[in-house]
């Protein structure tokens, strides 16, 4: 399961700007076209978590949606998957424009 790792290196990223101080909460952006399963990371945050600044802190994550621009028709378009067709014309030429990312948005500490 790779989120396990995911969530190790989301518990590095807040504890390094934390810089010492408890963690309360933080909000993750995950989109829906990264590979990553919102749900399972929330599992594995509080066995992460255990014995780090971020112990007992909540989490809250953010689904992204998927947006693509078609370079055939110029429209943007919904995208579910990697390789979704533009619901415009139903091309494949499409640049992914969101859903890929994954990143702490926002920690709230001491």
């Amino acid at each position: 399961m790779h989120e396990m790792s995911i969530t190790q290196g989301i518990i590095e990223i807040c504890e390094k700007h934390a810089a010492g101080r408890r963690v309360l909460s933080l909000e993750v952006e995950i989109g829906q076209l990264s590979g990553v399963v919102p749900e399972a990371v929330e599992f594995c945050f509080e066995a992460c978590s255990s014995g780090t600044q971020l112990q007992g802190a909540s989490i809250n994550i953010t689904r992204v949606p998927g947006k693509g621009l078609c370079r055939d028709c110029g429209r943007e378009t919904p995208l579910t998957a990697l390789f979704d067709p533009c619901q415009a014309c139903g091309g494949y030429n499409v640049e992914i424009l969101t859903g890929e990312e994954m990143r702490v948005k926002e920690i709230e500490v001491e």
